[in-house]
């Protein structure tokens, strides 16, 4: 049996990204998110989330990107010197990795991001991260104990298959960036486990995140394999004015319009691909 999750990132980040995953979960095959606690928009995102029951919504635990922290004081290790969180992961690891960030300021910031999600009415159906900051060593086993503290079973393990492209052509930063995540998901995989945490068995979106399309998206599909998968996505309205904002290259309209596809959708139905979020797993 092939069940597969459509997870859309970045919800309450933007408007336009905001209203992007609802069309894609709406009119399309988008069945899941993953809410940003210090998001600008997170409050609109939490209304169009009540508004669409039957959109799965995750937290994407957010260390990065530039984005307020959910702390109002007491987390200064986590902050650049502008009073948000650095721009990418690789400013952040090296602080991590260099002990410049207080493991104590940065469990007080995740408690209060998922006790935000809380206390805003949603039950969350899974953990993931903004940049997968979940996964790497040393904050894998944080993040395990906080889903047995908050009683959530679900979390996202991004570990693409190093040897699957689906027809993109990757650059060696990308691939090198890729399977390095891949390698901490599987390490972060076996604290999971002990947990008793629940992932899906397959993982893609990571090598051709931000550029997918419906010919590569067909192409995941049709090559889906037997169980639990999650594709990551990251629609949204206008890429124009999304790359005014947001300075990562994505693709937001390609990727809403690769769910919004006739042919996706017709070849989820002929291949007997089970849609669900993460509150069917």
């Amino acid at each position: 049996m092939k069940q597969l999750i459509i997870n859309a990132d970045d919800f309450g980040l933007h408007p336009l990204i905001n209203k992007g995953i609802i069309k894609g979960h709406s009119e399309g095959i988008i069945t899941s998110t993953s809410l940003m606690p210090s998001a600008p928009y997170f409050d609109e995102a939490v209304q169009l989330a009540k508004a669409n029951p039957s959109l799965g919504v995750g937290i994407h635990l957010t260390l990065v990107g530039g984005v307020k922290p959910s702390c109002t004081s007491g987390v200064n290790s986590l902050l650049t010197a502008y009073g948000v969180f650095a721009e990418d992961y690789t400013v952040f690891a090296k602080k991590w990795y260099t002990g410049s960030i207080k493991k104590n300021e940065l469990v007080k910031e995740l408690e209060t991001q998922i006790e935000k999600v809380l206390a805003a009415g949603i039950k969350p159906t899974h953990i993931d991260s903004h940049q997968h900051m979940h996964v790497l060593p040393g904050i894998a086993g944080i993040v395990v104990r906080l889903c047995e503290k908050y009683g959530i079973k679900k979390i996202r393990m991004p570990g693409e298959n190093i040897f699957w492209s689906g027809g993109f052509e990757a650059g060696m930063g990308r691939k090198i960036g890729r399977d390095g995540l891949s390698f901490c998901a599987m390490l972060a995989k076996g604290k999971a486990q002990s947990a008793g945490l629940i992932y899906p068995q397959h993982f893609f979106g990571m090598l051709a995140g931000g550029n997918l399309n419906a010919e590569l998206v067909k192409n995941i599909l049709l090559n889906l394999p037997e169980g639990t998968s999650e594709i990551m996505t990251h629609p949204g309205l206008d890429s124009a004015e999304l790359a005014k904002h947001f300075t990562w290259g994505y693709h937001w309209q390609d990727e809403l319009g690769a769910f919004l596809s006739a042919e996706n959708k017709e070849i989820v139905r002929e291949h007997g691909i089970k849609l669900i979020n993460f509150g069917g797993l």
